[in-house]
């Protein structure tokens, strides 16, 4: 379970892909196959999440690693590369972005 904290050094990636609602519970369906199959389960994995919207035309993962050279290398081994090829071509778009928390509210 992620543990989102103000004192978290590592990489926090936050990806959001662009879908459409006849298409976006297949995205979902490779999506939970690549995290649970390879992605949890490389080097410096830490945690992470997929979120849906309501109007199923986003898709939104949250992970956080060790080390950005750990997301960077999960991205480039073969498993990955042939899987997100599969997944990009599903969505309208999607886009990866690196973020370091600044700041977390609690009630």
């Amino acid at each position: 379970m992620p543990d989102i904290r103000s004192d978290f050094d590592g990489q926090t990636v936050i990806t959001t892909f662009e879908v459409t609602p006849g298409s976006a519970h297949d995205v979902l369906d490779l999506l939970t196959d690549a995290w649970d199959q390879v992605i949890r389960r490389q080097p410096g994995f830490v945690s992470g999440a997929i979120h849906l919207n309501d109007a199923q035309t986003r898709i939104a993962t949250y992970s956080q690693w060790r080390d950005r050279r750990d997301y960077q290398a999960m991205l480039r081994s073969e498993e990955m590369r042939r899987r997100n090829r599969e997944i990009h071509g599903m969505c309208k778009s999607f886009e990866p972005v690196m973020y370091e928390v600044q700041a977390v509210f609690d009630d």
